[in-house]
Parts: structure tokens; C-alpha cells; sequence
């Protein structure tokens, strides 16, 4: 990959920073808190050293799947992978595609970090199917990489991220307990291709039908509020009795929200998103919404960037860092704000 093409992308998507810089973009202040205790304790301790053996510094890729800016969850990511660059003495860079289903431009930026000859990439992979062979050249090449967020397809990558699974039962659960047996709801999936997606309808939809709820619509709206609207916006022409409905993050939750607000059906309709970003927490408080599960995002970009330090320093990780999962209701939201 040649520099002009690097410098393209980096002038578009990417966010450089020394050890030395200060800052970063803002999250929910709870986000961190919502990982357990004890893989907390375990996943962050501080790495030993964080020099290569010519004695620079290490150089450290976080590539998400979409851009901090306009998403609160990347924001956070993000911000968690800042602070951990700065307080261990690395020089992280932080990457994005444009948008999430853009699966050739993350190829293109992790093609670019193993040319830089980059230590380590933490990447939370778009389409982990697509990704597998241009990782498998990262891991050939010597780069150490831990995947976050979403678990991807190569062996014996550490995944750093939530239990989507039971994140989702958590949600489904919700529904359980707020509907009546019997009543309709929906599920607005994510990208059904990724882990992520694929683990939030599974989870969402064992813990729906076990319950007796009755699933009338199983729709992606790829993880984006105006799909989650215009999909929502369909269910509900379909079925305009419908109780409920799990939104597989919060932008589809939100997207749904408005489609609700827009038929005059804001109250009659149990809202439950995934994420606790800091508009779902509002929409939480004032009723829109009933209900949303947290993520620890600020500690994924965290682990991810001190367990690559470790394996760097040639140490071992756990196969899976589980950052923790928490069911956000009117009785906690403001904690997320």
C-alpha cells in the first residue's frame, strides 16, 4: 500500500495519538463501571513496558467498525483506547471505515498498519469472514492482534468485548416481564453477517420464545437509526397491535422511537434498546424508551490496546475478556447520561 493512499485515509478517518496527548472524546461516565469487577481487575493491569526492542515506542492500530464522531459507543471505544495509549506510553492511532458495512476500506487500513510494520492491531472486525485472510497476513507478519467488540473467524485471537448473547437475554427478559404472554413484538437485528448481530437475535429470541411472547418480525436494520425507523415504521403497518419491540442497538431503538412517537403510539409499546449510550439514557428518563443494556465500550478500546502490550512483552492473555453487560431502566439511566 503506498503512502498517498495512507495519507487519504488518515486524513479522512484517523485520529493520531502520542503518549503525550491529552484528551478524548466524551462517553458515559458508567460505561467503564458496567464490566465486572474481577475481569476488570484481571484484563487491565498495567503492562510492564511499552518499547520495542529498538526502544521507540510501540505503535499500536485501533481500527473500529464505524467513526467515533456522530456514535457514542465508538466515542467511547475510542476514548478508552486514548487513555490507555497515553497512560502505558504508546503511540496509538485510531481508525475507522466510513460506515460499518464498508468492509474494503478496513481491509485497506489494516493492509496499510502491517506495510508501517505497526506492533500490534486491535480491530473490531466489520465482517469477520471477509477480514480473516488480510488478519491471517498480520499474524504472519508478526503483528500481534486481539479482536474487540465483534469476535472474529482466525484461531487463537483473544476477543475483547461483551457477551452479546446474554446482554441480549437480559433485554428479552425485559420484554418478558413488561408484556403481556402472548403480546407481539419484534426484533430489529444488526448486521446478521457479524458475530455481534448474529449473538443479539439469538439471544434476544431464545429469551422472547421461551417466555411465550409471540415473534411476529425478525428485521435488520444494520445497526443504523433510519433503518431502524423506516423498518419499525414497516412492522408497524404489519402489525399495529404490536407490544414491543428489541432494538439490537440503541440507534435501531431510537430509530424505532420515532416510527412509535409518529403512529401515536408513544406508551403502548415496550421500547428496549442495547448500548446505554447517552441518548438512549435521555429517551430512558423521559419515557420514550423503556429500557437499555450497557456495554463497557471505554474498556474495550482499553483492554484492547494494554492486552496487545502484553503480547507484545510476549505475555499471555485469557482466550476471551468479557467487559460486562447491565440492564438500564429509569432506576439507573442517569447514570449514562
Amino acid at each position: 500500500m503506498n503512502g498517498t493512499r495512507m495519507s487519504g485515509l488518515m486524513a479522512a478517518l484517523v485520529i493520531a495519538i502520542a503518549a503525550c496527548s491529552p484528551g478524548g472524546a466524551s462517553s458515559s461516565p458508567a460505561a467503564a463501571s458496567a464490566s465486572a469487577a474481577g475481569a476488570a481487575s484481571a484484563a487491565s493491569a498495567a503492562p510492564a513496558a511499552s518499547t520495542a526492542a529498538s526502544g521507540a515506542a510501540l505503535k499500536i492500530l485501533v481500527d473500529m467498525k464505524g467513526p467515533g464522531g456522530g456514535n457514542p459507543f465508538w466515542a467511547a471505544v475510542e476514548k478508552g483506547a486514548k487513555e490507555a495509549g497515553t497512560s502505558s506510553g504508546v503511540e496509538v492511532t485510531v481508525l475507522a471505515p466510513p460506515a460499518e458495512s464498508d468492509v474494503p476500506a478496513q481491509i485497506a487500513q489494516i493492509e496499510d498498519a502491517i506495510s508501517q510494520g505497526l506492533d500490534g492491531i486491535a480491530l473490531a472486525p466489520t465482517d469477520p469472514a471477509a477480514l480473516s485472510p488480510i488478519v491471517q497476513q498480520a499474524l504472519d507478519a508478526g503483528t500481534k492482534v486481539v479482536f474487540i467488540d465483534t469476535k472474529g473467524e482466525n484461531k487463537g485471537v483473544t476477543f475483547i468485548g461483551t457477551n452479546n448473547e446474554v446482554g441480549a437475554g437480559l433485554a428479552g427478559q425485559y420484554l418478558c416481564d413488561n408484556v403481556e404472554k402472548g403480546g407481539k413484538v419484534a426484533i430489529l437485528q444488526g448486521i446478521i453477517t457479524q458475530s455481534t448481530g448474529q449473538a443479539r437475535a439469538t439471544g434476544s429470541k431464545a429469551a422472547i420464545t421461551k417466555c411465550g411472547l409471540n415473534l411476529v418480525a425478525e428485521v435488520p436494520a444494520e445497526w443504523d437509526k433510519a433503518k431502524g425507523q423506516a423498518a419499525m415504521e414497516d412492522i408497524l403497518t404489519k402489525n399495529p397491535d404490536l407490544k414491543g419491540v428489541f432494538g439490537s442497538n440503541d440507534n435501531m431503538a431510537l430509530g424505532a422511537v420515532e416510527a412509535i412517537k409518529n403512529a401515536g403510539l408513544t406508551g403502548k409499546i415496550v421500547v428496549v434498546g442495547f448500548d446505554a449510550n447517552p441518548d438512549a439514557a435521555t429517551a430512558v428518563l423521559a419515557g420514550d424508551m423503556n429500557a437499555t443494556v450497557a456495554q463497557a465500550p471505554v474498556n474495550m478500546g482499553k483492554f484492547g490496546v494494554e492486552n496487545l502490550i502484553k503480547l507484545i512483552n510476549g505475555e499471555t492473555i485469557p482466550e476471551v475478556i468479557d467487559t460486562g453487560t447491565e440492564l438500564v431502566t429509569k432506576d439507573n439511566a442517569a447514570n449514562y447520561k
